[in-house]
């Protein structure tokens, strides 16, 4: 079969040579339409299709993010309730440790008053003086004019409510000034409080006069720069 063509320039393909894709003619379509109100139906489902699939993509995007946060803040908490626990067993510990150190304190505060008073007595004693006898005792007050000595006199209680402890030291001396001196230094001892004297005369020994008294001290828990430790070694054999 023979073609001419009678169109210079122009050649027409032949049919199946490959497959041609058009757009369809909105505009031809748009001008078709003469009813407005149905091209602003078609226009606001437009704009509302568009919109709610805006809105969907963004909501995914914030529940997305939302949920890393939350498994983020799961982790964190897991840590910190770890932590948390710890620190509660920690707590736990020291209450108990800080207990035990305040019942060994009482025992130990308990147990070492006497050492603790022999020692500050011995040290303040002058010399030509010497103690005959110490007692726990109640404030002995020496009966003035017209004072009728009824006996001891109660023990009041100190800042902590406990009983404080009342000593009546009795001793001798073959001077009066140093008795004076005696009672000048247990009050100037940390662990000794309202030295008073109690009573004080002259009496008769070895055919020689000297002077006997008492002195009542109240014994007190000195602060911590005046106590001095030391370990305990005990060789193992």
């Amino acid at each position: 079969m023979i073609e001419i063509n009678l169109l210079p320039g122009k050649k027409k393909k032949a049919p199946g040579a490959g497959m041609k894709l058009s757009m369809p003619d909105f505009k031809g379509i748009i001008a078709q339409v003469k009813d407005p109100w149905l091209i602003g139906a078609i226009a606001a489902w437009v704009v509302v299709g568009g919109g709610g699939a805006l809105l969907f993509i963004t909501d995914r995007a914030r529940l997305a993010a939302a949920e890393t946060r939350l498994e983020n803040v799961r982790v964190e908490k897991r840590r910190y309730d770890i932590v948390i626990a710890q620190k509660r067993q920690a707590e736990k510990v020291r209450d108990s440790l800080l207990y035990e150190i305040n019942v060994i304190r009482q025992i130990d505060a308990d147990r070492y008053i006497w050492p603790h008073v022999l020692d500050q007595a011995t040290k303040a004693l002058p010399p030509y003086t010497w103690i005959t006898q110490m007692r726990t005792a109640s404030v002995i007050i020496a009966p003035g004019g017209g004072q009728v000595n009824n006996g001891p006199v109660t023990v009041d209680r100190d800042s902590t409510g406990a009983p404080s402890v009342a000593v009546a030291i009795e001793g001798r001396t073959v001077d009066i000034q140093a008795y004076t001196t005696f009672l000048r230094q247990l009050a100037a001892s940390p662990w000794f409080t309202d030295v008073t004297p109690a009573s004080s005369q002259t009496v008769i020994e070895a055919d020689r006069p000297v002077t006997s008294f008492t002195v009542t001290v109240h014994y007190r828990i000195a602060d911590s720069v005046y106590i001095r430790t030391v370990p305990l070694v005990q060789s193992v054999r």
